[in-house]
């Protein structure tokens, strides 16, 4: 089922994400729903908050891109991207690299809004998935970006907090757009 996208500046958006105890079958029926709203959103990952909820749940599916990636490891094993795609994750810990880089990003619940964004280069994220085994993956990439992105929501931080002071400036109309538009569905 598709799911309705949550808008900034949504409160949800900025709320702390609860740790997933166990997965259960409603919870496994959510991370079907969000794969299938972050598809027909022509999306690469959406977070639990995106969707209005506070599970620490999110899902990626960067499979439309194989090369946007130079590696990935596995519990320590080299792994092939699609067989892997999409991910559902819970409880997710990162471990960041030392080095950033700069890449323009967007997100679901900022619709038309893109910016650049300094994230790790590389990345060890550690997670539970849906039967509960802890995995751990070493990724680079769009992958990366998106398992860090993603995490940001999990944790009430949003891509538009990682933009630059210049940038927070020159986009501040756009920001403000979006809020009176939030504002206004919210009241109708």
């Amino acid at each position: 089922m598709i799911l309705p996208i949550v808008r900034y500046p949504d409160p949800v958006l900025r709320q702390r994400c609860s740790l997933v105890k166990q997965a259960d079958a409603k919870l496994r029926q959510l991370a079907a729903d969000m794969i299938e709203t972050m598809r027909e959103a022509n999306g690469v990952g959406l977070a639990a908050p995106q969707v209005g909820r506070t599970e620490h749940l999110a899902v990626i599916d960067v499979s439309h891109d194989p090369k946007c990636i130079s590696f990935l490891r596995i519990d320590g094993k080299d792994a092939e991207l699609s067989p892997h795609m999409p991910v559902v994750f819970l409880n997710a810990r990162l471990d960041l690299g030392s080095t950033k880089i700069g890449s323009e990003e967007g997100c679901l619940s900022f619709p038309g809004l893109r910016g650049e964004i300094r994230r790790s280069e590389q990345i060890r994220v550690t997670f539970e998935d849906l039967e509960g085994r802890t995995q751990t993956w070493e990724t680079d990439g769009l992958l990366a970006r998106a398992f860090q992105h993603e995490i940001d929501h999990l944790n009430g931080v949003l891509f538009i907090d990682r933009f630059s002071a210049t940038a927070k400036v020159t986009l501040k109309s756009r920001l403000n757009r979006l809020m009176e538009q939030w504002r206004e569905d919210e009241e109708s």
